[in-house]
């Protein structure tokens, strides 16, 4: 694994999203078995999944993995534990406005 440099990985991935009362959730799940490191990065390509209420859907889609460094990784390992209370605010990357 490169020291300072990134690599890229493109996969198949099977994207689920759920929108009902037993379960509101999103996964992601490679088709190829690629495992998801401390650093990593994940790219899902195509439109956002819009699941209304009651509904689960399925998609096949294709990600690309952006391998963290040796150095970013030791990073994340190192500081990870200090920044895990930054896990309680989340949001999704786009708005939609309608």
């Amino acid at each position: 694994m490169p020291l300072f440099t990134r690599t890229k990985e493109q996969v198949p991935c099977t994207v689920e999203v759920s929108h009902r009362f037993e379960s509101l959730h999103a996964h992601v799940r490679f088709d190829n078995g690629a495992v998801i490191h401390p650093g990593d990065e994940v790219l899902v390509h195509g439109a956002p999944v819009m699941a209304a209420y009651g509904e689960l859907i399925v998609e096949h889609r294709e990600a690309t993995i952006t391998r963290a460094s040796t150095l970013e990784r030791w990073w994340t390992r190192l500081t990870g534990d200090l920044e895990f209370m930054e896990l309680c605010e989340f949001s999704f990357s786009e708005e939609l406005t309608v």
